[in-house]
């Protein structure tokens, strides 16, 4: 990394989160991450230049939808800066591609916009849906490897700070992403939408599923969605 971590992020962002930048919290956390690729750069994911391509590509005053994920893929090749999100070049049909896309695409298909046509999901984000991971990096091959590095405190005052704003939907998928609503502010003044999380077995689990047993039907969590944002006269998200 040949410069500070700070100047990787998008400036609306950084007014957003002013007071938070001029912390220990966030001292620490630079330093452990710069620190990182700096010691191990071809073995930390993603590239550096787009550990905050989810802020870069949504702005402030873009935000419609939070979509909250865990840590970036550790794969080669997947980890694009985006939750869920991964390069258009790898196959739908290939071992590479996510279990959790595969069920997003299933509920997608379900609720009528049809199925993906590919894993990256770029146009949802320029959209105004925020694809944000709770850990930006991650060790190349070792899941939830940077959970310690202090990611967690910059996500949670970017959550706080951000819903302030009105009138945002908060998609938040299986437990690890729900144990962040509580730092939503003032949570009636938001849609939060939850459900299991979309990977693998997990999807069909508790008693709000991302995907019903049989495939039969979805959590309609972006029909839901796009209702909420008609009735506040604001673009729906083309999600195909």
């Amino acid at each position: 990394m040949n410069t500070n971590l700070q100047n990787l992020i998008p400036s609306d962002w950084r007014l957003l989160l002013n007071d938070y930048l001029q912390s220990n919290a966030w001292k620490e956390l630079s330093k452990n991450v710069e620190d990182e690729y700096h010691n191990t750069n071809s073995q930390i994911r993603p590239d550096c230049d787009l550990i905050f391509n989810a802020l870069e590509l949504t702005s402030v005053e873009n935000v419609k939808v939070v979509i909250l994920g865990q840590d970036p893929y550790h794969s080669p090749g997947l980890a694009q800066g985006l939750a869920f999100s991964i390069p258009k070049t790898i196959p739908m049909n290939s071992k590479e591609f996510p279990s959790s896309l595969r069920n997003i695409s299933k509920a997608l298909m379900l609720e009528g916009f049809g199925h993906l046509s590919h894993g990256d999901l770029s146009d949802w984000a320029k959209q105004g849906v925020l694809l944000l991971n709770t850990a930006l990096t991650v060790r190349l091959g070792q899941a939830n490897s940077h959970a310690q590095l202090g990611w967690k405190s910059f996500v949670i005052e970017l959550i706080k700070k951000l819903s302030t704003r009105p009138n945002i939907v908060w998609m938040l998928w299986g437990g690890h992403a729900q144990s962040l609503e509580e730092h939503i502010s003032d949570p009636a003044q938001h849609l939060i939408l939850k459900s299991s999380h979309p990977s693998g077995l997990g999807v069909y689990k508790t008693s709000q599923p991302f995907l019903y047993l049989g495939d039969q039907k979805s959590c309609e969590h972006f029909v839901k969605t796009n209702t909420y944002l008609t009735r506040l006269h604001k673009k729906i998200i083309e999600w195909v």
